[in-house]
């Protein structure tokens, strides 16, 4: 629905919008996210756009929307969108193709990897501005002694585990990520 309050006769009314000149977030040329909202387009109603564009093995980050539910529409290409049950704590892999939609309920944990290259997703959120939390940010910002005394970890290695991740990942993983070195005695394979 579209602002109760807006003057669709004004001419402030915006009626398009280029995806392209809002870029979100950009890993490099091939992975990257444009963003579209009530902020850029102000005639959208209650409705937030992800354009996703994505090569195979990146994964767009584990997250969740406090305020927002979310449609994820493949265009081109192929992902595997995961998400939370939050009823019954269990995963569900949703495999998309093009035509297909996933459906990621308010508030749930969920990512998204691509299993193709030049894969390409539509995000389509039932609010005018999105709020993301981030996996990596909760990783970060959470204190290293935090999570070892809840978990009964190691804090040297806990510092050492997160050491990496310095800001906000949103696309992964990073150029200079060696998943080998990473993880002594697991070999990553896909």
């Amino acid at each position: 629905m579209a602002v109760s309050n807006m003057d669709f006769t004004a001419s402030t009314a915006q009626y398009s919008y280029d995806l392209s000149n809002n870029p979100l977030f950009e890993k490099d040329s091939k992975n990257y996210i444009n963003a579209l909202g009530a902020n850029r387009l102000n005639t959208i109603g209650n409705i937030y756009l992800l354009d996703i564009f994505l090569t195979k093995g990146n994964t767009i980050e584990p997250h969740y929307h406090p305020n927002a539910s979310e449609l994820t529409y493949c265009i081109t290409g192929s992902a595997k969108i995961s998400l939370m049950n939050s009823f019954n704590n269990k995963l569900i892999e949703v495999d998309l193709m093009p035509g297909k939609v996933a459906s990621i309920p308010q508030g749930w944990w969920h990512y998204a990897e691509a299993t193709d290259d030049e894969t390409h997703l539509l995000a389509i959120h039932d609010t005018p501005m999105l709020q993301t939390v981030f996996g990596s940010d909760i990783l970060r910002l959470t204190p290293p002694e935090v999570l070892a005394h809840t978990y009964c970890l190691n804090e040297n290695k806990v510092k050492d585990t997160l050491a990496p991740i310095n800001g906000t990942v949103i696309i992964g993983p990073s150029e200079d990520c060696s998943q080998n070195n990473r993880f002594p005695g697991f070999h990553y394979t896909r």
